[in-house]
């Protein structure tokens, strides 16, 4: 019965070659050309049942499954005044590199100095605020007052000064209306004794120059009524109204004066407190750039240099040392653990089919040669690695994880190793070389020796392959012999056949519902689905 077996047993990448070398070299022969058109000089392969492994072979490069990545934080270009020896062992708090800071700290000296500039400009600003909310209280009563004055003189002249000074031309009236009867009764009297000789000319003359004096004051204080009641309190009330609204409008002109000041004022003061605090944070952050400038160690572990990880372009990036310009955000130490490692691998698209997260893995590092370590496909790649496609467009590789069990000192990152990831092993499965395989209006052919020597063409159904072995699904027996090169013109119909399987076979990725001629195997295409579907998950992560 097939069984699938895990990386851990007998089915190395070596064995696996030599079985294959072997299997060649015990099925091939050379025809000899007969007179019949028979196949001659061509190499044969005899269809054997037997285990077949399907695995995923790739170097890679072994680093900390664990690691802290150190970068410069500090903006711009900064020269590296000061570096740890790679391959030191470190404590947290322990410094790694020092940069530059000579150009920050005069930058530090000038935004102090602004900073200082700012907080008299801020201070001043407030008590500015507060003398224009002075002057407006001010102003403003002062306005307060005119108005109040104002409305006080109306009523002052209407209920005082008017009724006063009607009663005094009233009373001048009466009074030269009396000093006019007066005259009167003695002018009269004087004219009888004028009349009667009693009296001189000169002094009738007078009384009678009397008389006409009190009757003009008494025309003139009846005019000066006639004024007052009919012209002077109109025209002063009208006065003392107008006064009244120019007061009320002044207050308001004060008031919005003082709106608009004391707005202005809050808005200085709003501007001198931003950049107060602008320059305050300007400071906070050049101080804080000047901290970053030393890069201290977050936790235990060996310093790895990134221009020694092998993560630039074709590997040529300048080393680290002393005077070298760094960029902001670029990487620079590693701070990698030996508690858990894993190898970094590249995987050509044309097996990524075969992956999935979780498969086994058995891997080899090129400095042990002894030593066989386990693993566990940890991560595939959503994408193409974005390097290799710049380098090459042509070229999609995926990069992938495979993380390693157990504790592992001895390793250290930048190690080289390489990885068999198996997919499937199966313990009986007919399969020939890739090579054997055509295909002609895409379906995949044989070209099989009969006893004779000719060659028939022959549908077949692939299963898995190793990128040198496929398997057989049904289409041949145990004991048949294929061409190995088949002939290009010997399609079913005379068609010119397709070397070698379709790229989805040759990923392993078959129709669904196909069957595995293996002793209680499930169905090809239900492993496949369930594999795609591990796959497609693990592109999602």
């Amino acid at each position: 019965m097939a069984m699938r077996n895990s990386p851990r047993s007998r089915w190395s990448t070596p064995i696996l070659a030599l079985a294959i070398v072997a299997g060649l070299a015990g099925g091939a022969w050379v025809l000899k050309p007969d007179a019949d058109g028979s196949q001659s000089d061509r190499p044969t392969y005899t269809v054997r049942t037997g285990p077949l492994t399907i695995a995923v072979n790739e170097t890679g490069t072994i680093r900390s499954a664990d690691r802290r990545t150190l970068k410069s934080e500090v903006e711009g270009q900064r020269a590296i005044t000061w570096i740890i020896d790679e391959g030191s062992i470190v404590e947290p708090g322990e410094l790694l590199v020092e940069l530059d800071s000579s150009e920050l700290e005069n930058d530090r000296t000038e935004r102090a100095i602004r900073v200082q500039n700012a907080e008299a400009a801020f201070v001043r600003a407030q008590e500015e605020l507060e003398v224009v909310k002075s002057q407006n209280r001010s102003n403003i009563s002062r306005a307060e007052l005119d108005l109040q004055f104002a409305k006080e003189d109306l009523q002052k002249y209407i209920e005082g000064d008017y009724p006063r000074e009607l009663m005094a031309a009233e009373a001048d009236v009466t009074l030269a209306e009396e000093e006019l009867r007066r005259a009167t009764d003695k002018f009269q009297w004087s004219r009888r004794l004028y009349d009667e000789k009693y009296l001189s000319e000169t002094e009738f003359l007078a009384d009678e120059l009397e008389m006409k004096r009190a009757e003009l004051t008494v025309s003139v204080r009846r005019e000066t009524l006639k004024v007052l009641t009919d012209f002077t309190r109109r025209r002063q009330v009208t006065q003392l109204q107008s006064d009244i609204e120019q007061a009320q409008l002044s207050l308001e002109r004060v008031q919005r004066v003082a709106r608009a000041d004391l707005v202005k004022a809050e808005a200085d003061l709003r501007w001198r407190d931003n950049e107060f605090q602008e320059q305050k944070d300007r400071l906070t952050k050049i101080e804080d750039q000047i901290g970053k400038t030393k890069i201290l160690a977050p936790a235990p572990g060996m310093v790895v240099y990134a221009t020694s990880a092998g993560n630039r372009w074709g590997g040529d990036q300048e080393p680290l040392d002393e005077g070298k310009l760094v960029r902001h955000r670029e990487e620079l130490i590693y701070l990698p653990t030996a508690d858990s490692m894993a190898i970094e691998l590249k995987i050509h698209e044309s097996s990524l089919g075969k992956l999935a997260v979780g498969l086994p893995a058995d891997v080899k590092i090129d400095s042990m040669p002894d030593l066989v370590l386990q693993g566990r496909v940890q991560r595939i790649a959503p994408l193409p690695d974005a390097t290799s496609v710049w380098l090459n467009p042509d070229l999609k590789v995926f990069s992938t994880t495979v993380a390693l069990e157990g504790d592992l000192p001895e390793l250290r990152t930048g190690m080289s190793g390489t990885a068999t990831i198996l997919v499937e092993h199966f313990d009986e499965a007919l399969a020939v070389p890739v090579q054997a395989v055509t295909r002609v209006r895409g379906q995949p052919i044989v070209h099989v020796v009969d006893e004779g020597g000719q060659a028939t063409p022959r549908e077949v159904q692939l299963g898995a392959d190793n990128s040198s072995m496929v398997q057989i699904v049904s289409g041949l027996q145990d004991g048949e012999t294929v061409l190995l090169t088949p002939p290009l013109g010997g399609g079913t119909n005379g068609e010119a056949p397709q070397r070698g399987p379709r790229q989805d076979e040759v990923a392993g990725i078959t129709p669904r519902g196909q069957q595995m001629h293996r002793a209680g195997g499930q169905s090809r295409g239900d492993r496949t689905q369930a594999r795609g579907a591990s796959t497609a998950q693990a592109g999602t992560r």
